[in-house]
């Protein structure tokens, strides 16, 4: 996997909520509060984040 994609942000478990006119970045999955460029083990990409990387993996498999 490459690493310029795994972070916070591109898993399927980040969310943003807007409380109280403040954003809340948090993982669905441990609760925890995050920011968009934390990285977890447990990270689990979205399914474009997936696509890209496959694309990615085949352009340098190409080369």
């Amino acid at each position: 996997m490459p690493k310029s994609y795994h972070c916070c942000a591109t898993c399927q478990h980040f969310r943003i909520q807007r409380t109280g006119g403040r954003i809340d970045m948090r993982c669905s999955r441990l609760g925890y509060e995050t920011k968009t460029h934390y990285q977890f083990r447990c990270w689990d990409p979205r399914a474009d984040i997936r696509r890209k990387m496959n694309l990615a993996e085949e352009r340098s498999q190409d080369r």
